[in-house]
């Protein structure tokens, strides 16, 4: 009896101890859920809960082969968690045996990988908890290589993390820097990189994971919120080994004339495409801070000048398109034209009258003898024909900075200029500019848009921003191949005739010489260029070759050879079939 009695109190106070312990649970439960679920789960998510933002990667840019010329690979920020930072246990992976690593230990194994000071890694974490004891992020450096990032990840340490971010990179350096552009803290700066901004541009996702109360991230517990989506793959028209060839052309010539500066263009005839476009000095996109800020851009498209004579074809072909001379029409050429306010007008060498036809006074370039052609055009005609040739105005490649030279109007224009402005003074174009309007007289009188990029390539496969190609007449068929035929006379029986001629093709080129104004004065400073197209009896390709301020040699001969090495290069490159009937041979005097 009394051993039941021992039991039935034995159970009773059972009983009372778990309601008790009961009790306390429901009502630790009831705080937490209840009185203190707000202030708990904000602590809990904060601790627990990381956002993190997931990278698009930045579109490629590439030529008409697919060469790359820019794109994105990744680099890694190598980041710390302050607070957390403790020694660890580091596990042998063949013995299982653990040991204890301090922390020392630890940011001295991260500063031999990423060739920093150990004592540096410690002050920064030092600094970011002395300023908050709870701070939860820290940069140890920023933008390590693929190798580097998981040199330390396999290190294994807890309190160390890592945020992935994209790069631009510019494989081929220099060559088409001054096209691509590049990249600032800020984003896109210069050239197609700023341009096409729309088309590179990544979208940036989100994604969070969890981490556990010793600050080591959960395994598996990544949540991606929002996937980025990359940008598009930008094609341009460019050729790479072409575009290469024509800048160190340039760029060995440019120096020994002593120029300040120099451009080469490539145009492929029937469609526009710039298959060059080469400047110097330039740009390496990989090394901006080591380029002087005046070459960051493209002069061919953002520099005018005044052409000098190689404005000279342009005109021709107007007036013959206007039926106001002809190639062989017979004209005598004075010692000089004189135009308003005693201004004369004369040419590079003195003389008497000369008996020239108009093909030898465009081969002669005789600025006398296209001033007294010039005037059958009234001023209107002249400024209409110029204009639709596509200077004064912008080319349509809407590249950064680019320039729209000048064109005076026939309503604000003088006597003087009226003139001048024919054989390329008193008129501003930029090299782009000029090869367009080349890219007209060899068309058969058809200007076609100038293209630097043929297309945008979605991440989706979608292919948007192809340009037009759709032709606009500016002169006629015959007026074009009547101008042609009278430039293969400069090449055939030019003075630089040997300068300038292509083996087994026939070429028609002009040469120019123009004076450089400063303060609204002529000085003594020259613009050379040369600019032509091959092969004659059909032209396929434009190259034009300027350089400015020459110091050596101030005359067109100073360009000459390398646009004789830059169209023989064409030529091979595009295995152009050689010219199977000579050239027309017009003639030059009566």
């Amino acid at each position: 009896m009394i051993a039941v009695r021992r039991t039935r109190r034995r159970m009773a106070m059972t009983v009372i101890i778990v309601a008790a312990i009961v009790l306390a649970f429901l009502v630790r439960l009831v705080d937490i859920q209840v009185v203190r679920a707000g202030e708990l789960t904000a602590a809990s998510e904060q601790r627990r809960s990381v956002p993190t933002l997931t990278y698009g990667a930045r579109g490629d840019i590439v030529d008409r082969n697919g060469v790359v010329l820019a794109d994105t690979v990744y680099r890694y920020d190598i980041t710390v968690a302050p607070k957390f930072v403790d020694d660890s246990t580091v596990v042998d992976e063949e013995t299982g045996e653990r040991s204890i690593r301090p922390v020392a230990d630890a940011l001295g194994a991260i500063a031999g990988l990423t060739g920093q000071e150990a004592a540096s890694l410690q002050a920064i974490i030092d600094d970011e908890l002395a300023a908050d004891p709870d701070d939860d992020h820290a940069y140890l450096v920023r933008g390590v290589t693929t190798e580097v990032y998981r040199a330390v990840r396999d290190l294994g340490i807890p309190w160390v993390y890592f945020e992935r971010q994209p790069a631009r990179t510019y494989p081929n350096g220099q060559v088409a820097g001054n096209l691509v552009g590049f990249l600032g803290t800020d984003g896109p700066l210069t050239g197609l990189e700023s341009s096409m901004d729309e088309c590179l541009a990544a979208t940036n996702g989100t994604a969070t994971y969890e981490r556990g109360a010793d600050g080591v991230r959960l395994p598996g517990s990544t949540v991606v919120e929002q996937a980025p989506v990359d940008g598009g793959t930008l094609r341009t028209t460019i050729d790479t080994d072409l575009q290469w060839f024509a800048q160190q052309a340039i760029e060995a010539q440019g120096p020994a004339l002593g120029a300040d500066w120099a451009t080469a263009m490539v145009v492929r005839v029937d469609d526009g495409h710039i298959l060059a476009a080469a400047d110097w000095p330039t740009v390496d996109p990989n090394d901006v801070n080591g380029t002087e800020r005046g070459n960051l851009g493209s002069r061919i498209f953002s520099t005018p000048y005044e052409p000098g004579s190689t404005m000279k074809p342009v005109s021709f072909a107007a007036m013959l398109d206007a039926g106001v001379t002809t190639p062989t029409e017979k004209v005598t050429v004075r010692d000089g034209y004189s135009t308003i306010s005693d201004f004369v007008i004369r040419d590079a060498w003195a003389h008497g009258d000369l008996p020239l036809t108009s093909t030898g006074i465009l081969v002669n370039s005789s600025n006398i003898g296209t001033s007294q052609l010039a005037e059958r055009l009234s001023i209107a005609q002249r400024e209409q024909y110029l204009r639709g040739f596509g200077l004064g105005d912008y080319t349509g490649i809407d590249f950064l900075g680019e320039a729209a030279g000048f064109v005076d109007s026939a309503e604000s224009i003088d006597g003087h200029r009226a003139f001048v402005q024919m054989f390329g003074q008193g008129i501003t174009a930029t090299s782009a500019q000029m090869a367009g309007a080349y890219q007209v007289i060899a068309n058969d009188g058809v200007r076609v848009p100038l293209t630097l990029v043929s297309g945008c390539e979605r991440s989706d496969g979608t292919v948007t921003d192809v340009p037009s190609a759709e032709g606009v007449p500016v002169v006629s068929e015959a007026a074009a191949d009547g101008v042609v035929a009278m430039l293969e006379g400069v090449v055939t029986d030019g003075a630089l005739a040997a300068q300038l001629a292509v083996p087994g093709y026939r070429v028609a080129a002009k040469t120019g010489t123009a004076e450089v104004a400063e303060n609204g004065v002529y000085t003594n400073d020259r613009v050379v260029s040369v600019a032509g197209m091959a092969p004659a009896e059909n032209p396929e390709y434009i190259v034009i070759v300027t350089f400015v301020k020459p110091d050596t040699m101030k005359v067109s001969a100073a360009a000459a050879p390398t646009f004789q090495s830059i169209m023989t290069q064409v030529l091979k490159t595009y295995r152009v079939p050689p010219s199977t009937q000579p050239a027309p041979r017009l003639p030059l005097t009566w």
